[in-house]
């Protein structure tokens, strides 16, 4: 469904030739909208990653979840979709917390994306695992008190919002 989607955008975009025979980039080729997550125990600990060397950006920086949303899926089906792609866990709750804009460079382009970040809570006796061994290098939990660096470099915005929002992180 994915390449379906692509291509029909593609074929909307006419004869410009930036996209003639090509695949376009979520988040670079036109806005992308992801959902951010951040999975905490209720007890003040994140759950967070290391990015691996295979990641497109903030290689080697630690990162709450977040994934990119599928055509026609809902900010919750897609916080699910990923908790369970990225650690292969289910929230046992999960709270909206605010909407960013983010507009960044990313080696010699820009990138635009509509981050939707969320609050999720679970339990931490669930067996996490690397579902994605290919872009997370480490998982961990970590006391908010004491985060480990170095951070993804929107990370500590995107918390400011989840604390705002009444989480108890």
């Amino acid at each position: 469904m994915k390449r379906s989607f692509y291509y029909g955008i593609k074929s909307a975009m006419g004869n410009n030739k930036k996209y003639k025979n090509s695949i376009l980039k979520n988040g670079e080729d036109y806005v992308g909208v992801t959902c951010v997550f951040f999975c905490h125990d209720g007890k003040r600990r994140l759950l967070m990653h290391k990015r691996s060397q295979n990641c497109r950006d903030e290689k080697g920086r630690w990162d709450c979840g977040s994934g990119s949303m599928e055509f026609g899926e809902s900010f919750e089906a897609c916080v699910c979709r990923e908790m369970k792609e990225e650690y292969g866990i289910v929230p046992k709750s999960i709270k909206l917390c605010g909407v960013a804009n983010i507009l960044r460079k990313n080696g010699k382009g820009r990138t635009h994306w509509v981050a939707v970040v969320f609050a999720a809570k679970v339990n931490p006796k669930q067996n996490i695992k690397t579902s994605e061994p290919h872009k997370i290098q480490e998982i961990k939990w970590f006391s908010t008190k004491r985060l480990p660096k170095p951070l993804h470099s929107r990370l500590k915005k995107h918390l400011a919002m989840v604390k705002r929002a009444g989480v108890k992180i």
